[in-house]
């Protein structure tokens, strides 16, 4: 089964390191796993995408994702832009951080409040919540291909010390309220 997943967010917001991770998830699982950002010139605030590959075999693929399975939406702002939604397949997944879910026929569309996880954390760097290991949590939920014990591990791996435990319980709680 191949799994392919649009995120989409703000630079500063972590939306790179959370398709990394998934990847890096994905292959801690026994999976194949493949990562690619996208983005123009690096600034605080402008908008960032990447894209993710989950799957049992082989991927062969290296491009962006056209025809996602799952987009998750790390600034609840940038569900209303046509290009968030542009190739979902229909029945797939709209996974958005915020308080509640947008309504779009033919996708299942759920919520997780991303932002207030991170800062109940203290996961805040310049007054900005970085909201990419909540947002994991839920993606990884949501995708039913990372379990929770490989969440926590890639999160430690790539965080240690105080840091380390705040982004895993962001991730931690995320992945508990998260689904569709």
């Amino acid at each position: 089964m191949l799994l392919e997943i649009r995120l989409r967010g703000r630079g500063g917001q972590g939306i790179v390191t959370a398709s990394e991770m998934l990847a890096d998830a994905a292959v801690e699982e026994g999976r194949y796993g493949q990562s690619i950002p996208a983005f123009g010139a690096e600034r605080r605030g402008a908008p960032v995408a990447a894209s993710a590959r989950v799957s049992d075999s082989p991927i062969r693929r290296h491009s962006l994702v056209y025809s996602p399975d799952i987009v998750g939406v790390f600034e609840r702002q940038l569900a209303g832009d046509p290009e968030t939604l542009v190739g979902i397949k229909g029945g797939g997944i709209l996974l958005v951080n915020g308080r509640s879910a947008p309504d779009v026929p033919g996708v299942r569309c759920a919520a997780v409040d991303a932002t207030a996880i991170a800062v109940e954390n203290g996961l805040v760097v310049a007054g900005w919540a970085v909201v990419n290991t909540a947002m994991l949590g839920a993606i990884s939920k949501a995708s039913g291909m990372v379990g929770r014990a490989t969440l926590e591990k890639v999160v430690r791996r790539r965080w240690r010390g105080e840091l380390g435990e705040r982004n895993v319980r962001a991730a931690l709680a995320a992945y508990e309220v998260a689904g569709p």
